[in-house]
């Protein structure tokens, strides 16, 4: 499978690579925390090591280190603007549950 960005958020991202004058792409990474158990890390990937792997979707690179992809592969990001918020949302087909405030997530164990 693979990562994917809408749109808005590989503008986003390019944009943004763009006014630092540096970076290989989006890195994207999970971490244990949070009530559900897992949460989504956003960064940007100033260098790409060997157990990465490189989805380019859109013309922007998304790197994803070999422990996280076993969480978030096949997912979208999307990059939306809500009155005063704007964030990054994934739509995650491995999710089995999310915690209430939408902060973390829950994969099948299996």
């Amino acid at each position: 499978m693979a990562i994917t960005l809408t749109e808005s958020a590989a503008r986003r991202v390019s944009d943004h690579l763009e006014s630092r004058g540096h970076g290989e792409g989006l890195r994207l990474a999970v971490k244990t925390t949070g009530c559900s158990g897992l949460a989504y890390v956003v960064d940007f990937a100033d260098k790409i090591s060997g157990d990465d792997q490189v989805f380019t979707s859109r013309g922007v690179n998304v790197v994803v280190d070999g422990e996280s992809i076993k969480y978030i592969d096949g997912t979208e990001i999307d990059f939306a603007s809500d009155g005063f918020s704007t964030a990054f949302r994934f739509k995650n087909p491995n999710v089995v549950d999310e915690c209430g405030c939408g902060e973390s997530f829950t994969v099948n164990s299996s």
